[in-house]
C-alpha cells in the first residue's frame, strides 16, 4: 500500500503562514499529478491546488494569490505554502496522487487514487 505522510499543520492566528509537507513513495510521487485537498466536518473534501509532473499548476479560486504549491523531486516531497491565512481556511489538509492517467493538474477528489492521512490546520481570528 502506497503511503503519503503529511506534516506541518498547526494552530495559527489569522494572517499567519504555514508550510505543509507531504512525502510520498517514488512510484506515486512520479505519478501524473499530485495535489492538496482540504475538508471540514461541514463540507465535502475540496481540491485546493495541484501540480502535474510537467510543472503545470492549478489552484481553487480561494487559494489564488495566497497559497503556493511546489515539489522537491529529489526529496519526493510536495509542499503547500499557506499565507494570509483566514479562519475559513481551517480544515484537515490532505495530499493525494493520481496514477489514473490524467495529464493536466486536477482538483477533483474522484480523480485521485492515493491519499495521505491528513494534517490539521486551525486558524483563529
Amino acid at each position: 500500500q502506497e503511503q503519503w505522510v503529511e506534516s506541518g499543520g498547526e494552530s495559527v492566528q489569522g494572517g499567519g503562514s504555514l508550510r505543509l509537507s507531504c512525502v510520498g513513495s517514488e512510484y506515486t510521487y512520479n505519478s501524473f499529478c499530485v495535489g492538496w485537498f482540504r475538508q471540514t466536518p461541514e463540507n465535502d473534501r475540496q481540491g485546493v491546488a495541484a501540480i502535474n509532473r510537467h510543472g503545470l499548476i492549478r489552484y481553487v479560486d480561494s487559494a489564488k494569490g495566497r497559497f503556493t504549491i511546489s515539489r522537491d523531486n529529489a526529496k519526493k516531497t510536495l509542499y503547500l505554502q499557506l499565507n494570509s491565512l483566514k479562519p475559513e481556511d481551517t480544515a484537515m489538509y490532505y495530499c493525494a496522487a493520481t496514477t489514473l492517467g490524467y495529464v493536466g493538474p486536477r482538483l477533483g477528489t474522484s480523480e485521485y487514487n492515493y491519499w495521505g492521512q491528513g494534517t490539521q490546520v486551525t486558524v483563529s481570528s
